[in-house]
């Protein structure tokens, strides 16, 4: 039996550089995990280190502390998107109603079907407590992802396919469905898997729908708008508005 030659240094110089480039990857994948089962504070970065396999002191090769850590996990899993949506965005040729529903099914399968989801209940729940990682998550992920939506809402009204409505407030109202969705994941729906029976796809397509209603022009609407202010129409009242002595009259 024959011992096989052992591996050249060049091979095992290779497997390390590249073990090496993982590491940040590994470190980021395990921190989501643990960030999302345990929350910030009750999260070690021992913890991280150990599940990812490797020392503590790697892991601070890479990320000097847990709020660095937690922030770049938010950028690799959600503030790190941003660019790519807004050029989807721009490079969009439907209607407005259609990119409002393609972008809840691109946040749901990107986002809100992934762990990632769970750093929004995170957020909501310890952000009074970290006022840094509160701030820096207000300015990579909430306001860049208002302003997104505002221009969908901007797009929709400048070519005539939504009514003028308050901007500051309509961004909330395409909002909400996504952080019920993710809050209802983290917490009830984990614990309690049939605790409501809702597939969140047609949960997403449900709101869609009824923010689409209310947000949309009706051209019958407009149509019977713009006759009942139109010059043309005359002003002679039809007999079904007049008194019945008038009807009378005109009868006879």
């Amino acid at each position: 039996m024959t011992t096989p030659p052992p591996p050249s240094t060049a091979t095992t110089s290779t497997k390390r550089e590249r073990r090496k480039e993982a590491r940040p990857g590994e470190l980021l994948e395990a921190a989501l995990d643990l960030f999302v089962e345990k929350g910030f504070a009750a999260t070690r970065v021992d913890e991280v280190a150990a599940r990812a396999g490797v020392s503590k002191g790697t892991l601070f090769l890479y990320f000097p502390s847990k709020e660095e850590l937690f922030k770049a996990v938010v950028r690799e899993n959600i503030a790190g998107r941003f660019a790519e949506w807004n050029n989807e965005l721009e490079s969009f040729v439907g209607t407005t109603s259609e990119l409002l529903r393609y972008c809840y099914q691109v946040w749901w399968e990107r986002i809100g079907a992934t762990k990632a989801s769970g750093i929004t209940k995170l957020m909501l729940s310890e952000a009074q407590n970290f006022p840094e990682i509160a701030q820096f998550y207000q300015q990579e992920v909430i306001l860049p992802g208002q302003a997104l939506v505002r221009r969908i809402l901007e797009r929709g009204i400048a070519r005539g396919e939504f009514r003028p409505v308050n901007l500051d407030y309509a961004v909330y109202l395409v909002l909400a469905p996504m952080i019920f969705l993710t809050l209802w994941k983290h917490s009830l729906g984990a614990c309690v898997p049939d605790s409501m029976e809702m597939t969140p796809e047609q949960y997403i397509e449900t709101q869609a729908d009824n923010i689409l209603h209310g947000l949309c022009v009706r051209p019958e609407a407009s149509a019977d708008t713009s006759a009942s202010h139109d010059p043309s129409a005359g002003t002679q009242p039809s007999t079904s508005s007049l008194p019945p002595s008038s009807k009378r009259s005109r009868t006879s």
